[in-house]
């Protein structure tokens, strides 16, 4: 039952959030909203509140530049990230735990040769999810809303062309379901080039809420001059929300690109920072 309700509100958080990122400013009212979902303005207000943390006008001040510019004016520092190159296996993120390691650079090398990669189709607050897992854990997220299934698919798989992909959703799902509601445990298997893991080990130390420039990481794993080949990496993360690289901006402020398309990205820093607010009040 709680599966259900959980796909249900996966479902209807999506689309109030596709439809907010597409209006123009001011964004829609409530009632427009309310009334685009079919439902009563009351319990819209409830269900969204509780599932993104604060109301839906609130939510629609994330989504601006002004509150990208806001986030960049009081980023975390990634000093102390040049210090945990060789992190102890685990990270925090809210009330998720993570625990991962990576594949060897030989092994990646290979393409994945001899690699089992389980996948499967999820629901989010972001739209449709493609996930990938070996038996160490999740190897691959995409989000398909803007790219389509299939593209997003094709575009994980490319990554280790000689590994064998299975159909096998609940083989993965424990590890996906705590990835996306950022509680309990999701083991990851990070697949990639040794600078490219570096990258994501830095992206994996800022905090939900917080967000850096791709110069700070640059500055952090010890190559200041590697800018480029820092948003590279970043844009070459596989997996998407868990790996935060919708957390690195462009100096400016401005949003930069991302693999997935832009509305995802400000929809996940924008309930990344509703829910940083709500937890702050509720203390």
């Amino acid at each position: 039952m709680r599966r259900i309700e959980d796909e249900y509100h996966y479902r209807l958080i999506a689309r109030a959030l596709a439809l907010i990122d597409a209006a123009p400013p001011p964004g829609p009212s409530l009632e427009q909203l309310a009334g685009a979902l079919g439902m009563s303005v009351a319990h819209f207000q409830k269900v969204f509140s509780a599932w993104v943390g604060v109301s839906p006008k609130r939510y629609q001040q994330y989504l601006t530049l002004g509150h990208a510019r806001e986030l960049i004016a009081k980023r975390m520092p990634l000093e102390a990230v040049a210090d945990m190159a060789g992190l102890s296996g685990s990270g925090r993120l809210h009330d998720l735990f993570l625990r991962w390691e990576a594949m060897s650079p030989g092994q990646h090398a290979r393409g994945g040769e001899g690699l089992v990669i389980r996948h499967g189709s999820f629901g989010s607050a972001f739209g449709e999810v493609v996930a990938m897992g070996t038996e160490r854990g999740l190897c691959g997220m995409a989000f398909a809303a803007d790219v389509g299934t299939e593209a997003a698919f094709a575009d994980l798989a490319a990554r280790w062309p000689a590994a064998r992909f299975e159909a096998a959703p609940e083989a993965i799902r424990p590890w996906v379901e705590a990835a996306l509601g950022q509680r309990g445990e999701a083991a990851l298997h990070l697949i990639g080039a040794p600078f490219q893991i570096k990258v994501w080990e830095a992206l994996l130390a800022i905090p939900s809420g917080h967000v850096t420039t791709y110069g700070d990481i640059a500055g952090a794993i010890g190559a200041p001059r590697a800018v480029r080949a820092v948003g590279t990496a970043v844009g070459r993360n596989p997996l998407a929300f868990v790996i935060p690289c919708h957390r690195a901006l462009r100096k400016s402020g401005a949003m930069g690109g991302y693999h997935w398309g832009l509305p995802i990205k400000r929809a996940m820093l924008a309930w990344e920072s509703a829910r940083a607010e709500a937890s702050v009040a509720a203390m």
